[in-house]
């Protein structure tokens, strides 16, 4: 693995077996994107309000047989809420044991558009993947991909996170937080979105606030040296002087 375009970086995962005659039913109602358009997707599970309970990447990869990979800590959340919503449906859902590996680059896998760049995410075949570095940490800020227990917890929208643009379908039919997500998503924005931040000088740690004059506008996320992920209002306009921990920054 010499060059950057086929490097792989361990990924820490849960998974999550869905099989039988009513798999692609149930997901069809219980999740936010449409999981028969496509082999695979990124897709959210929401409370009635349109908060975030989970994200998921969906893997239709059989007949009647889906695989939802998730963060390691959502995996029993994930299994207890399609268990609970199950109803009469004739399916089985299980956990299932699997390790994940990202490879930068074109190849076979499951797409990811976690990186901004051509990526694949790999089960069970990369004996040499790496832990995650600052550079592939790098790559996920520029993309604005928000990660669970950074940019994304119980108390945020999918619009705030960008998740609606890559997430949810607004086509499909209903699922739980639909008329919510679809009424900000009317609406045009939420009062807050994820931002790409150049910082000057050294990494700041998260949660540090951003400040546009003497007014506190977002906070930090995720960071890495010169550059941040941070929640900062709609009304914050491209261009303008932030400082951040007091150090100047910029929207990139």
């Amino acid at each position: 693995m010499g060059s950057v375009e086929t490097k792989a970086y361990i990924r820490p995962r849960a998974y999550v077996r869905v099989k039988g005659p009513d798999a692609a039913a149930l997901l069809q109602r219980l999740v936010s994107n449409d999981v028969l358009a496509a082999e695979s997707c990124e897709a959210l599970i929401l409370t009635p309000k349109g908060r975030v309970i989970a994200p998921l990447v969906v893997w239709h990869r059989g007949d009647d047989d889906f695989l939802l990979l998730t963060e390691p800590e959502l995996g029993e959340v994930v299994r207890a809420f399609l268990t609970r919503m199950r109803i009469a449906s004739k399916c089985e859902i299980e956990p299932e044991e699997h390790s994940s590996a990202i490879v930068l680059g074109e190849g076979p896998g499951i797409p990811t558009l976690d990186y901004g760049m051509p990526a694949v995410e790999v089960l069970d075949h990369v004996a040499d993947a790496e832990p995650a570095d600052a550079e592939l940490e790098r790559l996920r800020i520029l993309a604005r991909t928000p990660r669970w227990g950074r940019e994304i917890d119980e108390g945020i929208l999918p619009a705030e996170a960008g998740l609606d643009e890559r997430a949810v379908s607004f086509t499909k039919g209903c699922f739980p937080g639909q008329e919510p997500v679809a009424r900000l998503h009317n609406r045009g924005h939420a009062n807050r979105g994820l931002r790409v931040l150049e910082v000057e000088g050294d990494r700041v740690a998260p949660p540090a606030e951003v400040r546009y004059g003497d007014d506190v506008v977002g906070r930090l996320t995720s960071s890495v040296p010169g550059l941040a992920l941070a929640y900062v209002r709609a009304e914050v306009p491209e261009g303008a002087e932030l400082t951040v921990a007091g150090r100047p920054a910029r929207i990139h």
